[in-house]
């Protein structure tokens, strides 16, 4: 997850750029294709997820894995010589279909964790997304210098790496006494959102994990554009401000989410991790100092802990071997969110920052984040606790 979360990180801070230089016009017009790109991803994605989580509770988590991985490499080779924008959409679409590595691993740590270490050790998962983050945009935004493309040559040979290590290293956690059939009903993202949602206490749980979703999604959606928007950043600003906010991410994650769920547990960490994130919000739309925002961004990332305890305790009610199905369905929650939010947010900043704006307001999308989760405190102040 630290070198998936690198590839990631690496191509973000020069986005932008590339679609500027394939297609031309503003910023503002970037940003609306950036929108188009990243939902292109999102909807084969959450098409296609529930299927991969099915087949790793079928056939196991180590070949879904590594197929993922080795059609990620080509999927980063493309983009980086891409020359028009519909090729760069057909290397995110390809993206999309296979891109089962986060939903893969975090099966893979259920399989080998006890109930009541599930919620931190997803945690672990978070703290290594963080990890990556704090290398990919710095890395991302140095490469940047050499050009829009460099960053995603560096992605597609991280993947490779990441390949290899999977390949040799990886064990498999799901032994054949606990998958079951492979069942294509079951594959279909809605039949599949279904069947979860009907465990006891879930149906809340997958509601707040769907809004929260959407809402976290304008950091990765608006950042770039809103950084430069609003304060001039360059895309190495960029990318040391998100190296900052992965290292707090990677510190409340891997060790500090222990101790509160310790203190509130997993419910208690949920509603107290969601206004965290709504004051966050709220400060960030309204900022207009770019050293105050960077001297805050820890603040932001201790919000961090809601993920996590929300997957805890979906994971806990979920039998042994629909763990897959589960991630899967998480996964095309989250595909789902990249699928509104981006075209989303995009459309709020464009509206807020292009010519014809009514009022100057780059922060505009993070308001729109502030009123959807808060609509997710709600949901979970007013589901029972279950068994978390």
């Amino acid at each position: 997850m630290m070198l998936e979360a690198m590839g990631v990180g690496l191509i973000l801070p020069v986005m932008p750029s590339l679609i500027q230089d394939l297609e031309g016009g503003s910023l503002a017009q970037a940003a609306v294709w950036g929108g188009v790109l990243t939902t292109g991803f999102a909807v084969m994605q959450f098409l296609f997820s529930p299927t991969m989580g099915n087949l790793s509770d079928a056939r196991g988590r180590r070949p879904v894995l590594l197929i993922s991985l080795a059609v990620l490499t080509l999927d980063y080779l493309v983009m980086a010589w891409a020359q028009s924008i519909w090729l760069l959409l057909i290397g995110r679409l390809v993206g999309g279909l296979t891109s089962a590595t986060q939903a893969t691993v975090t099966a893979c740590m259920a399989d080998l964790s006890r109930p009541e270490e599930k919620s931190a050790n997803f945690g672990l998962i978070g703290a290594a997304f963080g990890a990556g983050f704090v290398l990919g945009p710095v890395i991302g935004g140095v490469l940047g210098d050499f050009g829009p493309r460099a960053p995603f040559q560096a992605a597609a040979l991280l993947a490779g790496v990441n390949f290899l290590f999977g390949l040799l290293v990886l064990r498999e956690t799901l032994p054949p006494e606990r998958r079951r059939r492979f069942d294509w009903r079951r594959a279909n993202p809605l039949r599949a959102f279904h069947s979860i949602a009907r465990l006891p206490g879930v149906g809340p749980l997958l509601a707040v994990y769907l809004l929260y979703s959407v809402a976290i999604f304008v950091y990765p959606a608006i950042w770039p554009y809103f950084t430069e928007a609003r304060f001039g950043w360059t895309p190495k600003t960029v990318g040391l401000s998100l190296a900052l906010f992965g290292i707090t991410v990677a510190l409340v994650q891997g060790g500090l989410i222990r101790l509160v769920l310790r203190w509130l547990g997993d419910r208690g960490t949920v509603i107290g991790g969601l206004v965290l994130n709504m004051i966050s919000m709220l400060t960030i739309a309204l900022l207009n100092d770019g050293w105050l925002l960077l001297s805050l961004t820890p603040v932001a990332a201790f919000g961090a802990v809601v993920m996590p305890a929300l997957q805890g305790l979906m994971s806990r009610i979920a039998p042994d071997d629909a763990q897959g199905e589960l991630q899967g369905v998480l996964t095309a929650g989250n595909a789902l969110a990249a699928i509104i939010s981006p075209l989303m947010m995009t459309s709020v900043f464009a509206a807020f920052t292009g010519a014809t704006a009514p009022l100057h307001l780059p922060g505009a999308p993070f308001l729109v984040a502030l009123l959807l989760t808060g609509v997710a405190l709600i949901v979970v102040l007013q589901a029972r606790s279950g068994r978390g």
